[in-house]
């Protein structure tokens, strides 16, 4: 008995679409686990926070998520227009910009006033940890693309790889701007 493979091939225009769905629900699903987290925030320590917040760094953190998302953004609208040297300076703007925002939370970290063991300290170090560690994991992929780009391997015509990072580079700030924020620091 002869058992023989068979390869299913997809236009590129239905690629794009399968990707980009599938960019979508991996979204989804990871809004789903914050939203689990944030739930758990409210179950763990009520509407409580603690005196100790450091409300004036975690609004400087919230603008330099502004200002990535601004630059990556930039970088991919350079990408599609065929300036990859603007692309390229954006991204790498994102890059520095992603990376003090961890620096920022590791100052954060350091100098709490509230301990991790505590009701809200479990829910404000867990939740920051969480988003720290999809933040760095969209670093990398944004390290990725860069060099991709500077090797010429994105054009105006196909850069679905840098339109995907800037995507989830945006969901990772956006959800630290409207949700992570408000809800540690300023309610």
């Amino acid at each position: 008995m002869e058992i023989t493979a068979t390869r299913y091939h997809t236009a590129p225009a239905n690629r794009i679409a399968i990707n980009q769905l599938g960019l979508w629900l991996f979204i989804a699903s990871e809004a789903t686990l914050f939203a689990a987290f944030i739930t758990a925030r409210f179950y763990l320590a009520g509407a409580a926070r603690p005196k100790g917040i450091n409300e004036p760094l975690g609004a400087a953190m919230t603008l330099v998520l502004i200002a990535s998302s601004i630059l990556a953004y930039r970088g991919r609208a350079a990408l599609a227009r065929g300036d990859r040297a603007t692309m390229l300076h954006s991204f790498l703007g994102t890059l520095g910009l992603g990376a003090l925002f961890v620096i920022g939370v590791g100052f954060e970290w350091s100098t709490a006033e509230f301990s991790v063991s505590s009701p809200y300290g479990t829910a404000f170090f867990a939740t920051t940890g969480l988003h720290v560690a999809h933040l760095i994991s969209g670093l990398v992929a944004l390290a990725v693309v860069y060099r991709l780009a500077g090797e010429g391997h994105f054009s105006p015509e196909s850069h679905w790889g840098v339109t995907a990072v800037v995507r989830y580079w945006t969901f990772v700030d956006v959800l630290w701007v409207l949700v992570i924020y408000p809800v540690l620091y300023l309610v």
